[in-house]
């Protein structure tokens, strides 16, 4: 009597002991079932076998290079149409300033312009135009050096320790070539050739020459011609980027001469006389640049030789 006494006084424990336990098991069924979900959401990735992990997958090598460098080419290409930008405004600037300064005061440097020629308008609106064009051509004339600067600032970047040096070296001579050749131009061409040409005229004619004609054979008896001056400079930096050399320069020489001789026809006024004023001194500026190539040629052969 008392053992069984005993037993039923110890189920209903059992039973609540049993009860506890389910319900921790159930518990920390839950919560394993928590931290599995917070797993899942907190890291994203899988491995190889398809199992949650926090690591992301390693990004390939190749990848990795290519869009590092897309990135470094948009950068440089921001940096240069922004250099670009910059010197662009800055050549507009002076070309500007230097046009306001020559157009106010047109009437001081007027009379050298047109050497006392009589000329005529058909106009009114012909006066502006002829204003404008003489001190567009001066202010570009006077703008040259600082045009020249500001190029050479925007293009070293990108030049080769030779090409750089180069240019560093000749760039006073490319001002002062470009300089000769208006000058040439203005006291050698323009006057033999007007003169040339009106006296022509009047063997038949009445000769009456408009301002804005002679602003159209102004310009072109003198750009051009300062342009076509800078044939040395060309030809050595041709010769120091390897791409001529002085034997090439002696083998189309006839072929070079024929060239000029066309060059200086179109750029000049269709009259023979203006033609063979340009072309002689254009013959003594390639035979010069022959020169100076042998002249650099043997300069740098001395140099390797040592």
């Amino acid at each position: 009597m008392g053992s069984n006494s005993n037993h039923e006084n110890l189920d209903p424990l059992d039973e609540i002991n049993k009860k506890e336990a389910e319900k921790t098991l159930k518990a920390k069924s839950d919560v394993a079932d928590e931290e599995v979900m917070k797993t899942s959401a907190v890291q994203p990735y899988t491995d190889e076998n398809g199992y949650p992990t926090n690591i992301p997958p390693k990004k390939s090598k190749e990848k990795t290079v290519l869009e590092e460098d897309d990135e470094g080419e948009e950068s440089n290409l921001v940096e240069h149409l922004s250099e670009l930008r910059k010197q662009l405004i800055n050549s507009i600037a002076v070309f500007l300033l230097f046009f306001i300064a020559a157009f106010s005061t047109i009437n001081v440097w007027f009379p050298y312009i047109t050497r006392g020629y009589k000329l005529i308008v058909l106009s009114p609106m012909e006066v502006i135009s002829f204003y404008t064009t003489i001190s567009a051509a001066l202010a570009f004339g006077l703008s040259v050096p600082f045009l020249c600067h500001f190029l050479w600032q925007f293009v070293k970047p990108g030049l080769n320790e030779r090409e750089s040096r180069f240019l560093s070296l000749y760039s006073p001579a490319i001002l002062i070539l470009f300089v000769a050749g208006l000058a040439f131009g203005y006291y050698v061409v323009n006057p033999l050739s007007y003169n040339f040409l009106v006296s022509l005229g009047e063997m038949n004619f009445d000769v009456m020459v408009s301002a804005q004609e002679y602003a159209r054979f102004l310009l072109l008896t003198t750009m051009p011609i300062g342009l076509l001056f800078e044939l040395p400079v060309v030809a050595l930096f041709l010769s120091a980027i390897g791409i001529l050399t002085s034997g090439t320069l002696k083998k189309v020489r006839k072929w070079s001469y024929v060239v000029l001789a066309v060059t200086s026809a179109l750029i000049t006024p269709p009259d023979f006389f203006s033609q063979l004023i340009i072309l002689i001194p254009m013959i003594g500026l390639y035979e010069a640049s022959i020169f100076l190539v042998m002249r650099t040629e043997k300069r740098l052969e001395a140099a390797d030789a040592a």
